[in-house]
């Protein structure tokens, strides 16, 4: 953040990984005592940033082309630098993510006060603190108890559109009604009220009012309905960009700090191990940094290229070879080709966990495990011990008010937020970890036979008239239903999250999943994996030794036939409801959004287990 001189100012700390998932670009960040939004990465400032990497993973580097043009052409970790003995006015002190003032409008914090207006008015005051970065606070000069300047805090509630865009709230259009009030009035936010509803605070103009005629409003008419008869179209403005935009739509209140307000657009992928290291695959896998090279004359590429991070991939071929082979490359017109392969980020990852060949690398390495004795029909063909695994995600936008698509790179953008203006980024903030994980692949022969029963038909019908209707209610594109096996194999991970949980000493938060699951892929990969670590200590890939695992898989069965909230749970009607899964709750198969590939939808105890409510779909009965 920025002060009035704008000279930048620290106000708090933040984890790589919540840059991504929480508190990415456009979000909404709550400091001890501001509330600032994350900037576009066209205001990032990397000059100072020594720990600001470029990561390279040419697999999703390609796929994030597709969806954001070619002139992508790196991932970066967020700017970083360690601490030193210069003190907090040293060069690390200026390095990190830029933020700005959101929202603009503060309120005075004294109970007699309760002023509103905005930050840059003249009425508030910003205090720095370069020793203790999160005591940065706005106070106001109204000296209220013990003549100290009250605290100023953010005001409470904001507007948003189904766009992705995010304004200060109306406040004086509010207050008077739609009518031009003149000069600037004083307001104040009052809250009347023990529960902190909206019904209960009030906005009142004091220059409006009179002894016997109060010039006020609730906070209740800005929600619902009445919300949106009352309220102005949006602004269009992107205050991560510093941009208004040509929008009109309605516009919705929101609180301050929602869950609804800002949902990341992510993609990822596993790093795999390149068993071809062929020249031409090579650089196709590096094309989108070696695009701009084609058209360099010799020299000049001669000159630059070796001084690139990717280097290293190249060097033993020497630059002859590789200057050839750039433009062989250049001359195919192979982008279409490319296009089909980077759409596809599972089958690389799928390849190399079936593999009967173990890897070693520092980024992969894999052991395969004897298939525990499991009782009934053979389903469980292969188990992997994924020992070391390196993970790689990237954020290429972001939604509010409602969740984006969970089909990857199968779903066409829609009410996407852009990044930078423009929405034509050079390079796209990503998180990188480390971890292990255990792989399961189930027998091709007996999900298919178990795919084609009546039972499993019928209820997959169900499920898939809930998911028409849930998109219909949204207004979005219709779309196949992912199908029986991805339900299978998705509520099986997570019933296994929550038992691999409570043996490995991981928070069910901690362990992620990777579901493979379509023709010729039928498998789950469970894993863990921590930022700016190397790994971790083994208690996951432990579970998977066929002495354990046999007893954890039959533990989460049997804890998947009941669920505390039955009746309930095991009778949710998904077509009554439009909802995107059936026997599944937060009592038995919901998990945490670092863990769920896909927002706890489709989910479905029946496809495991007999249920209260339905008998003889289960592929484990």
């Amino acid at each position: 953040m920025t002060d009035a001189n704008g000279d930048p100012v620290r106000v708090g700390a933040l984890r790589p990984s919540q840059l991504l998932h929480t508190f990415g670009v456009g979000a909404v960040a709550d400091m001890p005592n501001v509330s600032v939004v994350v900037l576009g990465p066209d205001f990032w400032d990397f000059t100072l940033a020594r720990g600001s990497i470029t990561v390279e993973e040419p697999r999703l580097l390609a796929a994030l082309r597709l969806r954001l043009g070619n002139q992508v052409t790196e991932l970066r970790l967020p700017p970083y630098a360690p601490k030193d003995s210069s003190g907090p006015f040293g060069e690390w002190a200026r390095t990190g993510v830029p933020v700005a003032l959101f929202p603009t409008w503060l309120r005075c914090s004294h109970n007699k006060c309760n002023q509103l207006a905005p930050a840059n008015g003249g009425l508030f005051e910003l205090l720095t603190n370069p020793y203790a970065p999160e005591s940065t606070r706005y106070v106001h000069n109204c000296r209220g108890t013990g003549h100290k300047r009250p605290t100023a805090v953010p005001a409470r509630f904001v507007l948003a559109c189904e766009d992705g865009h995010l304004d200060d709230f109306c406040w004086e259009f509010f207050v008077h009604r739609g009518t031009d009030p003149g000069p600037a009035h004083t307001l104040t936010l009052d809250e009347r009220g023990t529960t902190g509803d909206a019904s209960d605070v009030y906005l009142v103009c004091k220059t409006c009012s009179k002894p016997n005629a109060e010039v006020s409003r609730s906070m209740a008419d800005a929600f619902g309905q009445r919300g949106r008869e009352i309220l102005p179209a949006c602004r269009g403005r992107h205050p991560h960009l510093d941009t208004f935009q040509t929008c009109g739509k309605p516009t919705r209140t929101m609180v301050l700090g929602a869950t609804n307000g800002w949902f990341p657009m992510r993609l990822g992928t596993i790093t795999v191990p390149r068993r071809d290291d062929g020249l031409p695959k090579l650089v196709g896998e590096f094309w989108g940094q070696l695009r701009s090279f084609a058209p360099l004359g010799e020299q000049q590429a001669r000159e630059i290229l070796p001084l690139l991070p990717l280097w290293e991939e190249f060097r033993r071929y020497g630059f002859d070879d590789v200057w050839a082979a750039i433009h062989a490359h250049a001359q195919s017109d192979s982008d279409g080709a490319d296009d089909v392969s980077a759409s596809d980020l599972l089958m690389p990852e799928w390849r190399e966990l079936i593999n009967p060949v173990p890897s070693e690398t520092r980024d992969f390495t894999t052991r395969h495990e004897r298939v525990p004795a499991l009782p009934g029909r053979p389903w469980l063909e292969q188990v992997v011990l994924v020992s070391r695994l390196r993970a790689v995600a990237a954020l290429y936008g972001f939604t509010r008010i409602d969740a984006p698509p969970w089909d990857g790179l199968d779903t066409v953008d829609t009410r996407r937020a852009p990044l930078v203006d423009g929405d034509r980024p050079t390079w796209v903030p990503c998180a990188e970890s480390r971890g292990e994980g255990v792989f399961l692949r189930f027998a091709e022969g007996r999900l298919a036979a178990w795919e084609s029963e009546a039972l499993v038909r019928a209820r997959m019908g169900e499920l898939t008239r809930a998911h028409d209707a849930w998109r219909a209610a949204r207004n979005l594109e219709s779309e196949l239903f992912p199908g029986a096996r991805y339900v299978l194999l998705h509520s099986f991970a997570h019933a296994l999250i929550r038992r691999f949980a409570l043996e490995s000493g991981y928070a069910a938060a901690g362990i992620r999943e990777r579901i493979y699951a379509r023709d010729g892929m039928a498998g789950v990969l469970l894993y863990t994996a921590a930022p700016d670590s190397e790994g971790t200590l083994g208690g996951l890939v432990s579970l998977g030794r066929r002495d354990r695992l046999g007893l954890l898989i039959t533990d989460a069965l049997k804890a998947a036939r009941l669920c505390s909230s039955d009746p309930l749970c095991a009778e949710h009607n998904p077509t009554e409801q439009s909802r995107l899964y059936g026997a599944a709750c937060h009592a038995c198969l919901f998990a945490a959004e670092t863990s769920c590939e896909r927002g706890n939808h489709y989910l479905d105890r029946a496809f495991l287990v007999n249920t209260l409510a339905e008998q003889g779909c289960g592929f484990f009965d």
